[in-house]
C-alpha cells in the first residue's frame, strides 16, 4: 500500500485531473450546509496550485443514476471552494466533451476548474472504458484525494488510471492510508479495537481481520445482543440477527478472552427511533433483560469495564456507536467511551475513528479535535479494516 503522493512529482504547467469527494449536503436553496469534505481537499488543492499546476477537479454528488439532475449539481461548491482558497474557481457544466476540453485548455498555471457531477453519466459508475479515456484526455497527471470513494471501481477512481502514466495520492488519501493501513498493520501495543453499531453482519469481516491483531476487542451497540443470544441469554426485544447466531458462537469460541462483551445495559419498555421517544429506562445485568424490553445502551459497569480495557492502550480503533447516541437519554455509553479515547489520545495513544456513525458521535460530543485521525470514508475505512484492497488505491503508482 506504499503509493506515490503529490510530493513525488512536479506539477508546473501540467494539467492535473484530481478526484475529490465533494459529495456535500445541500439545502432546498442549493446552499452547501457542511463544507467539511471540501475543506478536507484544500491542502492538496493549494499544494498543486502553488506548484503551478493547471487543476481540474472532478467529483460526484448524490445518486442521479446517469440523469442530469439540477439539484445535484456541483455548482454550489464553486463559491465555497473559492472562499476557502482565496482564488477564483471556474466551473463547466459537464465533465466530458468539447466544452470541457476547451475550458481545460484555457486554464493557466495556478488556476482551478470544477467539472459537473460525474454521475450525470451512467458510464461513471459502470467504469466504462470509453468514458475513462475521455476523462484521461484532460490529464497529464491524475491525483486521487477522494478516500470516501476509493472502495468503488468507477471510471474516475480506477478506470482513468489505465490511460494515464502518472497516478498518485493526495494528502488526504495518504493520511487515511497511513493510519488505517500503517497504524493498524503495525500498531503500538496494547492495541484495542471497539466495534459497535446495529448489525454484526456488517462487521463480520472486520472482527475476523482484527482478532489476530488486537489485544482486546470490545463489542457494544446492537450487535452485542446476537452474541448474547449465542450464549443462550434472554435478550427481550433487543436487536437480533437470527441467521448470525451460529457465527457469533464460532467467533466467541475463536476469540477467547480477547473479545469483551457488555456486562450490563440500559433497557426500555418502549422505543421509537423515528419520533425520538423512549419509555421507562432501567439498568440491568445482561442476563436480566425482561422479555418485552429492549437494550439500547451500555450500562455503567460496562462503561467502567470498557474504560479499564482502554487504559494504557497504545493504539485504539473505534467503529460504531455503543448505543442509540442520537437520543440524549441513550448516549451515555457512547459519550463515556469517546471521552476515554480522547483522554488516552492526550496521553499519547493513536486513536483512529473509522467513519460513519462513530464520526458523527465524536463530532456531536465535541471531541473530534482530540482524536488522532477521523476517517472521511465510512465504507472505505470499513473495507480497509476488513483487510481488503481498495480499487482506487491499488490503481495508483507504487513508490
Amino acid at each position: 500500500m506504499s503509493k506515490k503522493t503529490v510530493k513525488d512529482i512536479p506539477f508546473k504547467g501540467k494539467r492535473v485531473l484530481m478526484r475529490v469527494d465533494f459529495n456535500v449536503p445541500l439545502d432546498e436553496n442549493q446552499n452547501v450546509t457542511s463544507d467539511k469534505r471540501i475543506r478536507a481537499a484544500v491542502p492538496t488543492i493549494e499544494y498543486i496550485l502553488g506548484q503551478g499546476g493547471r487543476l481540474v477537479l472532478m467529483s460526484h454528488l448524490g445518486r442521479p443514476k446517469g440523469e442530469k439532475v439540477p439539484r445535484m449539481s456541483l455548482k454550489p461548491c464553486v463559491d465555497v471552494l473559492s472562499k476557502l482558497i482565496g482564488k477564483k474557481v471556474a466551473f463547466v457544466d459537464d465533465c466530458v466533451g468539447p466544452e470541457v476540453e476547451k475550458a481545460v485548455s484555457e486554464l493557466a498555471e495556478g488556476e482551478v476548474l470544477i467539472l459537473e457531477n460525474l454521475r450525470f453519466h451512467k458510464q461513471e459508475t459502470d467504469n466504462d472504458p470509453g468514458f475513462s479515456q475521455e476523462l484521461s484526455a484532460l490529464a497529464d497527471v491524475y491525483v486521487n484525494d477522494a478516500f470516501g470513494t476509493a472502495h468503488r471501481a468507477h471510471a474516475s477512481t480506477e478506470g482513468v488510471t489505465r490511460y494515464v502514466d502518472t497516478a498518485v495520492s493526495g494528502f488526504l488519501m495518504e493520511k487515511e492510508l497511513r493510519y488505517l493501513v500503517g497504524a493498524v498493520g503495525n500498531p503500538v501495543r496494547p492495541f484495542v479495537a471497539i466495534l459497535g453499531g446495529a448489525k454484526i453482519s456488517g462487521k463480520i469481516d472486520v472482527i475476523s481481520n482484527l482478532l489476530p491483531k488486537v489485544d482486546k476487542l470490545l463489542i457494544g451497540g446492537g450487535m452485542a445482543y446476537t452474541f448474547f443470544k449465542a450464549q443462550g441469554k434472554e435478550i427481550g426485544k433487543s436487536l437480533l440477527e437470527e441467521d448470525k447466531v451460529g457465527l457469533a458462537a464460532e467467533l466467541l469460541k475463536v476469540a477467547g478472552d480477547k473479545l469483551v462483551l457488555p456486562v450490563d445495559c440500559v433497557i426500555s419498555d418502549r422505543f421509537d427511533f423515528d419520533s425520538r421517544t423512549v419509555g421507562q429506562l432501567k439498568v440491568v445485568p445482561v442476563d436480566g433483560i425482561d422479555r418485552d424490553w429492549e437494550a439500547l445502551d451500555l450500562g455503567p459497569k460496562t462503561v467502567e469495564l470498557f474504560c479499564s480495557a482502554l487504559s494504557g492502550a497504545g493504539t485504539i480503533v473505534w467503529n460504531g456507536p455503543m448505543g442509540v447516541f442520537e437520543i440524549n437519554a441513550l448516549a451515555r455509553g457512547t459519550e463515556e467511551i469517546a471521552k476515554k479515547i480522547a483522554e488516552m489520545t492526550d496521553s499519547g495513544a493513536t486513536s483512529i475513528i473509522g467513519g460513519g456513525d462513530s464520526v458523527a458521535a465524536v463530532e456531536q460530543i465535541g471531541l473530534s479535535d482530540r482524536m488522532t485521525h477521523i476517517s472521511t470514508g465510512g465504507g472505505a475505512s470499513l473495507e480497509l479494516l476488513e483487510g481488503k484492497t481498495l480499487p482506487g488505491v491499488a490503481a495508483l503508482n507504487d513508490e
